[in-house]
């Protein structure tokens, strides 16, 4: 039986060169692939007590609408600025050149909620620290993290201390 590992394709040298891109696209394509992240997510998550699911476009709503699905909570996007319709709560943070905003929905968490976060790939971070900061201006307790891959050598764990973080798969190098 394959592993999780085995579904992701790395491309090397790229956005350039001395970069292996590890594409999560690959495990999505493939049905058994796709099972092994759900699977290994809900694993992950089988002792946690949760209320709803966080995840950012796009590939966090890909792997966190299932998860959310399976384990039959809600779930709550993370947008890029301008693209939800009611209001709003924003919050900026870095790039590796220039800066983002992403936002939620002002009535998305009630006060005292325990939230899960689930996105596809841990990098610097930024991403994820910039939820968190808006899960809990609303009010919401973040109880878990949770990853498909993690590149360690962008020590993006480091912004997530103090939180329990969990990656399927670990690759050390950037």
């Amino acid at each position: 039986m394959k592993k999780l590992e085995d579904y992701v394709r790395s491309i090397p040298d790229f956005p350039e060169p001395g970069i292996i891109f590890r594409d999560v696209t690959s495990i999505l394509q493939d049905a058994d692939g796709l099972h092994l992240a759900i699977d290994g997510l809900m694993e992950s998550l089988k002792d946690v007590e949760y209320d709803v699911v966080v995840g950012p476009e796009s590939r966090g709503f890909i792997f966190g609408v299932p998860v959310a699905y399976e384990a039959h909570k809600g779930f709550i996007p993370v947008r890029k600025k301008g693209k939800l319709p009611c209001e709003v709560i924003s919050e900026k943070y870095d790039l590796e050149y220039g800066s983002a905003v992403i936002e939620m929905h002002k009535d998305a968490i009630m006060s005292g909620q325990k939230v899960v976060i689930v996105d596809d790939l841990i990098a610097t971070g930024g991403t994820t620290e910039a939820i968190i900061k808006l899960v809990e201006q609303l009010g919401g307790e973040v109880v878990k993290i949770c990853f498909v891959m993690e590149l360690a050598g962008l020590k993006g764990r480091e912004k997530l201390a103090g939180y329990h973080v969990d990656s399927l798969i670990t690759y050390e190098g950037k």
